[in-house]
Parts: structure tokens; sequence; C-alpha cells
């Protein structure tokens, strides 16, 4: 097994755990749309307004991100996004955290206000830079095995080179 096919194995890894992060996040939220509102909201830096439009896209765009991890579908350009909405949660949870609100981050599912001694901002942070790491990878790395945007690059390799052409 080559150097390349193992760094390819590890992105297959980072890609699908993403994915998975996503999908589960986008679907416990869109489940509970209510629920979602009360965690945006406990976060008290937004307009009310803003809130709502939040809570309603934030599920599906987690459903997306995921569903085009799932695929490998613009890897890169999905791993990118990913690090930049996980970079907000981060910020959002450290906000509250320094401001002295007692939430809970509403990560997956949940979310909103809780006893002072049962905030979890640590843990919550530390995850979160878990993701983060699998997204930097698949920044830097971006080529997994069992991806649509790979399978589809090396149709076009066999086609380019006329190996795959029948009738040649």
């Amino acid at each position: 097994m080559t150097r390349g096919r193992v760094l390819d194995g590890i992105g297959t890894l980072a890609r699908l755990g993403l994915a998975a992060v996503w999908l589960a996040s986008g679907l416990i939220k869109a489940l509970d749309p209510a629920q979602t509102y009360v965690a945006v909201r406990a976060y008290d830096v937004l307009p009310r307004e803003a809130v709502a439009v939040v809570a309603g896209v934030l599920p599906w765009f987690e459903l997306a991100l995921g569903v085009l991890l799932l695929l490998g579908i613009g890897t890169r350009a999905v791993a990118w996004l990913s690090a930049g909405l996980l970079l907000v949660f981060v910020a959002g949870v450290t906000q509250a955290w320094a401001r002295g609100l007692a939430i809970d981050c509403g990560c997956f599912g949940g979310g909103g206000a809780v006893a002072p001694g049962q905030t979890q901002y640590v843990q919550e942070i530390v995850r979160d830079a878990g993701f983060l790491l699998l997204a930097a990878w698949l920044i830097v790395r971006p080529g997994t095995l069992l991806a649509v945007e790979t399978l589809l690059h090396r149709e076009r390799d066999l086609v380019t080179t006329g190996s795959g052409v029948e009738g040649n």
C-alpha cells in the first residue's frame, strides 16, 4: 500500500467523520426547529429577526455540508465552509462563556439556558477543535477514496489519455 493511498484513507475517514457530524447535527436541529430557535437565541448576540433566520437556515446548511461531504463533492470547498462554521461556533461558545451566560450550545439538539454549574464550554470547544482538525485535513489534502469528485477526475483522465474510450 502506497503512502498516498494511506493518506487517501485517512482523508476518507476525515470526510466521512465530518459528514456524520453535519448530518447528525443538522437532522436533530431540523426535526426540532423550536428548540433550535431557543438554542440560537440563548447566545444573546443576534436580534430576534436574525435568530429566526439563523435557526431556520442552519439545520439545512449543516445537512447540505454533510451530504456534499458524504458524496465527496467539492470536498476542499466544503471543508473551508465547515471550518468557517466551526470557528463561528467556537466564537459563540467562547463569548457566551466570557459573558457569564449559562447555556448549552445546542450543537446536537437541546440548547438554551442551563444551571450555572451545568455548562460544558471546555468540552464543547475541544470537540469543535477536533472537528476543525478534520476540516483542516480536508483543506490541505482533499483527495479521498470513494468520492464522486475523485471518480469523475479519474474518468476524465481516462478519457483525456484515450485509454478509457472504447474504439481506440
